[in-house]
């Protein structure tokens, strides 16, 4: 099978929440070496140990991965953890983003973040900062309702608030501004990004902030496909 697949710049390796998952994932990824340039691992905070991390790392997994999905620690219990009877806990999901820094370095670990389960744009903004500050690139996902989930009900958040916070990730992860020098209004709304008005042209039309964001290969930023 191996000899079939082809040379990807980047491939994922996704957990579920199943004991079975650590192993399966070892075994998969040691598989995968030699043909992918780049592996990422998506994993589950909830079933792993930092030993397991470092096993991750031996066997030649380059990045992480952490589906955090919700910016403020009440939605996430909300939506992932007790409000849905769900084993998943805030705290030990940002203790694995440390861990994982640790293990893997600087900006080679990624929290995933969903824009409109209900956040706020400027608390959405604060949670990129936060993973920033901790080494952490993040990537962008816009919520939409799908036919028989719990939030079937739950409206697509405005087009305009995916962009413009779209737009203050990619300052924050290019070091460009940061969540302090940036302005919100009374529906706490981003209303000033905190960069003079040629580098907010110059980035705007360079449309790279809008872009699908993913995990890099050796030789493209946004590479995951």
């Amino acid at each position: 099978m191996m000899k079939d697949v082809p040379m990807w710049k980047g491939l994922c390796v996704s957990m579920v929440t199943h004991k079975r998952a650590r192993e399966d994932t070892l075994t998969i990824v040691k598989a995968l070496r030699k043909k992918i340039d780049v592996i990422s691992g998506l994993i589950t905070p909830t079933i792993v140990t930092k030993k397991w991390l470092y096993d991750l790392n031996e066997a030649g997994a380059d990045k992480i991965g952490v589906a955090v999905d919700a910016a403020t620690p009440e939605l996430f219990d909300k939506l992932r953890g007790r409000g849905v009877g769900g084993p998943h806990r805030w705290d030990r999901y940002w203790q694995v983003v440390e861990d994982s820094v640790e293990i893997f370095g600087k900006y080679n670990v990624g929290v995933h973040f969903i824009v409109g389960l209900g956040e706020a744009e400027e608390e959405m903004v604060k949670a990129i900062q936060k993973a920033y500050g901790m080494g952490v690139l993040t990537h962008l996902f816009s919520f939409f309702p799908e036919e028989g989930s719990l939030l079937e009900n739950h409206p697509q958040p405005p087009i305009g608030t995916y962009r413009r916070i779209k737009l203050a990730r990619y300052l924050i992860n290019k070091d460009i501004s940061k969540y302090e020098n940036m302005k919100f209004d009374e529906k706490r709304r981003i209303i000033d990004f905190g960069v003079s008005e040629k580098v907010y042209n110059g980035v705007v039309e360079s449309s790279l902030p809008f872009m699908t964001s993913g995990c890099a290969s050796k030789s493209r930023e946004n590479a995951c496909n």
